[in-house]
């Protein structure tokens, strides 16, 4: 090639423009992408540790504008020996916030300090004050979800305080016993599924009472989430500060069970990551993950199904991509612990 051509060649390179992130120049792997949902995270992180796996993910996702991060109350009984009041689980949501990096960026509130007693009072809170004020906002298009891993408490106080709220926002819940037709249950399980049962009466409010658009997780569906522990020390141990914590708040739960759980566990709160975060980018939806549509059933006093063919609509997830999933969460936190160089 003569040097007249490779001169004209070094020219049209030249003009060739940078990628996105290159030109930002602030070495954000995620610089070209923007939020497109507005979101509320409402978890029991005092308990069971997986709510902070979901919220360590949820923190990485940059479609999602956290408005707000609600530690909720669960069981009285506790979990293993932890608590189950929302002080403890706000500290825990915190820590992890902080050892991200992002303190000044989340807002980490109590929920409502006990279930509700009666289907017609809300239980007062700033986590239910959040909700309604998000839900009402009329400066943003965005759709809001309250991703939910815990009991209904907080999501049914709003409703009952505001009811105007109903289709102004879009629930996501990680709770319920598997539907009839769709799965069987697990071996010997419990007949009133762990989140449903921290609070009926809210999970009565949302189901029977509501026009809240709900895609549930129920049980069959949030314990294909299943990971194994060695997949845990490879993938997430190693990922700098908030690798550490996710994993010595696991090991914390292990040593509380007497280390009788095997050798897998259940991100079974994971699952509000893929249906929120990571959707298709044309026709916006978790194409990925299967449900079925369903009248909305009612919830009877002992925390079960009641058949209510004239109810809303209610999505069913039956099948979830958890291949997408957890190595969405795993590279992140890689990409969190150690960033690409700044270009």
């Amino acid at each position: 090639m003569s040097s007249s051509r490779v001169f004209t060649l070094i020219m049209l390179l030249a003009t060739v423009p940078a990628p996105a992130s290159a030109e930002t120049g602030s070495g954000d792997p995620y610089a070209p992408i923007r939020p497109r949902a507005r979101l509320i995270i409402d978890n029991d992180f005092g308990g069971d540790p997986d709510g902070l796996f979901q919220l360590a993910h949820h923190l990485l996702s940059p479609t999602m504008e956290i408005r707000g991060v609600i530690a909720s109350q669960h069981h009285e009984a506790g979990f293993y020996g932890l608590s189950g009041a929302t002080a403890p689980a706000r500290d825990l949501a915190a820590e992890l916030v902080k050892t991200m990096g992002l303190a000044e960026r989340v807002q980490v509130l109590e929920g409502a300090p006990a279930s509700l007693g009666d289907i017609d009072i809300p239980s007062p809170s700033a986590a239910a004050d959040l909700i309604v004020r998000e839900a009402m906002r009329d400066d943003v298009k965005s759709p809001l979800y309250v991703a939910c891993g815990a009991g209904l408490t907080n999501l049914a106080s709003a409703y009952l305080v505001e009811p105007r709220i109903g289709p102004r926002l879009r629930l996501i819940w990680i709770g319920g016993p598997e539907h009839d037709g769709l799965a069987t249950p697990p071996p010997g399980e419990r007949r009133v599924e762990y989140n449903l049962g921290i609070d009926r009466v809210a999970a009565q409010v949302v189901f029977n009472r509501s026009d809240i658009p709900v895609w549930q997780i129920p049980r069959d569906a949030y314990r294909q989430a299943l990971v194994s522990y060695s997949e845990l020390l490879l993938r997430v141990k190693p990922q700098g500060p908030t690798g550490g914590f996710l994993m010595s708040r696991l090991d914390d739960l292990l040593i509380r069970a007497k280390r009788s759980l095997g050798e897998t566990y259940v991100l079974g709160d994971n699952p509000l990551v893929l249906l929120t975060a990571l959707q298709t980018s044309w026709e916006v939806d978790p194409a990925s993950s299967r449900y079925v549509l369903r009248p909305t059933p009612l919830i009877n006093d002992e925390g079960w199904y009641e058949a209510n063919p004239e109810g809303r609509p209610l999505r069913v997830y039956t099948s979830l991509d958890v291949r997408l999933m957890l190595e969405d969460f795993f590279a992140k936190l890689a990409l969190h612990a150690t960033p690409p160089p700044r270009i």
